[in-house]
């Protein structure tokens, strides 16, 4: 264990001096400063420096072992095993002790997100360590001119993924974090999650390949110049699929509804099914399956029936046209009295009053508004207070109206009737 941990301390020293060696001879070169600079802006450069640590590096054991720098002997491939066995080791301390530690004490914390943070950076981490190691030890072996160079161009093609592995596992791992927020809290924005998470993951990736394209030494200007004559003409091509999405967009952000609510989108009414990228989804009353385009849906009015906070109720009761007006006047005191003593009913939103001569009916004008916007509470209300009503209308002899009409005959129509009556008689 003391060997290892000499072997260890040994390593780290070596990091350190030609890590502080790069970093140094990066300040004093203008050229490096400015290349520096650039690669700061851009994000994925930096990795070009790690090839720079790595002779570094190698040159510094090299140094301590007073091992000849070209050529390759048994002593250079002693180093580069013990190398090898080196960041292995380290490697697993990393892994093991490190993250395990970093676990233990995420899983204490209020937060879920570095419970997923974590865990998703321990691959790359550990990768990253391995590939330090084995290029290492390739760069202890001195190897031609052609090979060195196939060598430095795959150290930065493989620092580079790396690097954006770990970046594309600690984006991925707060979209699922934010989209377990957006769940726990029923926010209308965690049915888009899935798709915006694969979006940006898409442009992330696009990103990154051509940052490490760039780092090649790859013209990406003139490459990103080309695609935007042909992305002119594919946008003109696809401007539907580009507004539907423009459309999905607006949706996500202003969240008019969500799965599972009962909306009406223009003509169009039923229960969200899906939302998707092109298109959302309604169930009608009837089953049928309703797709509608997003840019349809954004561009429409969108009325969503399962918001209400209250449930308003208008309807007008007639009665015949032989009531009294004094038992009209008592009717219409009662209903009042029924609907007041429902403590699911807001007091000062009830009106009832006699307000039309109809054609065949005296009108009674009832409103008032539940507490509750729950339908089926609403509904067991109204039904509540229909037949009460009915109750009260049937208790003081009246009757209901109906569509009805009266006939007056002239003097010449009556008596042909009454001779037709006679002569059948």
């Amino acid at each position: 264990m003391k060997r290892v941990s000499a072997a260890l301390f040994f390593l780290s020293l070596s990091l350190s001096s030609a890590w502080s060696q790069t970093a140094g001879g990066a300040a004093s070169d203008p050229s490096v400063t400015t290349e520096a600079a650039a690669a700061t802006a851009s994000g994925a450069a930096a990795n070009a420096r790690v090839p720079d640590f790595l002779e570094q590096l190698v040159d510094t054991l090299l140094g301590l072992f007073n091992v000849r720098s070209s050529g390759n002997t048994w002593q250079h491939y002693a180093i580069s095993a013990a190398i090898l066995v080196g960041f292995y080791l380290l490697r697993h301390v990393v892994t093991h002790w490190i993250f395990g530690f970093l676990k233990k004490l995420a899983s204490k914390t209020k937060t879920t997100f570095d419970d997923k943070l974590f865990p998703a950076l321990e691959s790359p981490v550990s990768t990253f360590i391995a590939l330090l190691g084995v290029f290492a030890a390739l760069k202890v072996l001195k190897l031609s001119e052609a090979s060195d160079g196939i060598l430095r161009i795959s150290m930065t093609v493989a620092f580079s993924l790396c690097f954006f592995w770990a970046l594309l596992r600690a984006l991925s791992a707060f979209l699922d974090h934010l989209s377990e927020i957006a769940r726990e809290r029923q926010s209308g924005v965690a049915a888009f999650m899935p798709w915006i998470k694969k979006t940006l993951v898409v442009i992330f990736v696009i990103l990154g390949v051509l940052m490490t394209a760039q780092s090649l030494g790859a013209d990406v200007k003139a490459f990103l110049a080309g695609l935007g004559i042909g992305g002119l003409a594919f946008a003109l091509a696809a401007q539907d699929t580009i507004a539907n999405l423009f459309g999905s967009v607006v949706v996500a952000i202003d969240q008019p509804f969500k799965l599972g609510e009962t909306v009406k989108i223009g003509a169009n009414q039923g229960v969200v099914e899906d939302i998707g990228l092109r298109s959302t989804k309604l169930r009608a009353v009837d089953k049928s399956l309703i797709v509608l385009p997003n840019k349809t849906v954004a561009s429409e009015v969108i009325t969503n029936l399962a918001r209400f906070t209250q449930r308003r109720v208008e309807q007008v009761i007639g009665l015949t046209y032989d009531t009294p007006a004094d038992k009209l006047e008592a009717i219409v005191e009662e209903f009042r009295q029924i609907i007041l003593a429902e403590a699911e009913i807001d007091p000062t939103s009830v009106m009832v009053y006699f307000r039309d001569y109809s054609a065949s009916s005296l009108d009674i004008w009832l409103v008032y508004v539940a507490r509750d916007a729950d339908f089926q509470k609403s509904m067991r209300l109204r039904q509540r207070i229909n037949l009460a009503l009915m109750r009260a209308v049937q208790a003081r002899g009246l009757a209901f109206a109906f569509p009805t009409q009266t006939l007056e005959l002239g003097e010449s129509a009556a008596k042909l009737l009454a001779a037709r009556k006679s002569g059948q008689s």
